[in-house]
């Protein structure tokens, strides 16, 4: 089914972007690679044997978006799937982060969701066709310590992505969430720089060939949401029953930070 579709991927210079990038490409896809950092990018592309293009593209900046959109258009004349990957997050203390870091993850992480998506959509309406696909978290689904800014920037992906499929609903455009716990890539070398969060969930950290193997079947179903790993759909739901009980009883697990 990825033989010749278009698919932009945010955030592909490294993690799972960069990953499901080369995965999708061996599938058949041709694949545009977008980020900030262009030499990443490139050592990305050189590893892909496929028809695939990279972009510099901050989702920060709206010109740069639309621009890269219609640069993209004009060459290849749709885009299937957007994949919205670009991401970051900080985990610390409400009193160590400031207001402008704050501002800074939403507008990168909620914002230019809203960015890309604005500018896709119209070009898959006009093609009669197309699939979402959102990054978010398991921490937009359930909080935890030190992590007010990352977790409220992924409760409002997930309340965008939501919120558009019933908007989108009886057109031919697919929206999907995909909401991993953690991964082992190198998010965390800003996430957690002193390694001590990564060492306390070791046992429950994913590593990357598994979360990009599940993001390629959800791309084949088409299926609304994925939570990963599958072990925690049922924690999840479990805590939106009795979120006291889970807070009091797994907090200390949940504050690992």
């Amino acid at each position: 089914m990825f033989n010749d579709k278009v698919i932009l991927i945010t955030g592909a210079s490294s993690g799972i972007g960069s990953l499901l990038a080369q995965e999708v490409s061996a599938l058949g896809a041709i694949t545009i690679l977008t980020g900030r950092n262009e030499q990443r990018l490139t050592q990305t592309l050189d590893k892909i044997s496929g028809q695939a293009a990279i972009y510099v593209m901050d989702v920060q900046n709206l010109a740069d978006v639309e621009s890269t959109v219609e640069h993209i258009v004009a060459k290849y004349g749709k885009i299937d799937i957007l994949i919205n990957n670009a991401g970051y997050g900080r985990f610390d203390s409400i009193e160590n982060l400031s207001i402008e870091e704050y501002e800074r993850m939403m507008d990168t992480n909620y914002m230019g969701v809203v960015r890309c998506t604005k500018a896709v959509l119209p070009i898959m309406e006009r093609a009669g066709s197309g699939h979402i696909v959102n990054i978010a978290s398991l921490a937009g689904m359930i909080g935890n310590a030190k992590s007010t800014s990352y977790a409220a920037t992924k409760h409002a992906v997930l309340g965008f992505t939501n919120s558009l499929r019933m908007e989108l609903r009886g057109r031919p455009i697919k929206v999907s969430a995909v909401n991993p716990g953690p991964i082992n890539t190198e998010f965390f070398h800003i996430a957690d720089p002193d390694g001590n969060y990564v060492k306390n969930i070791s046992w429950f950290i994913m590593q990357p060939e598994y979360v990009v193997k599940q993001i390629i079947k959800l791309l084949r179903s088409q299926r609304a949401e994925l939570s990963l790993p599958r072990t925690a759909a049922f924690g999840l739901k479990l805590y939106q029953l009795c979120p006291r009980l889970i807070d009091k009883v797994a907090g200390k697990w949940l504050n690992k930070k």
